[in-house]
C-alpha cells in the first residue's frame, strides 16, 4: 500500500464518520439511510448508463 492509498483510506474513513454523525444528528435510522444510499447509487447508475449509451 503506497502513501496515496493510505491518505485515501484515511479520508474515506473520515467521510464515513462525518456521514454517520450527520445521520445521528438528524435522527435518520439505518433502514432509511440504506434506502437513501441505494437511491443515490441508482441515480448515479442511470446517469452512467445514459452517458454510455449516448457515446
Amino acid at each position: 500500500m503506497n502513501e496515496h492509498q493510505v491518505v485515501s483510506l484515511i479520508s474515506l474513513t473520515g467521510f464515513l464518520i462525518l456521514i454517520a454523525a450527520g445521520f445521528q444528528q438528524r435522527n435518520v435510522g439505518w433502514r432509511k439511510g440504506f434506502f437513501m444510499a441505494g437511491a443515490w447509487a441508482g441515480i448515479f447508475a442511470i446517469v452512467v448508463l445514459f452517458i454510455d449509451i449516448v457515446r
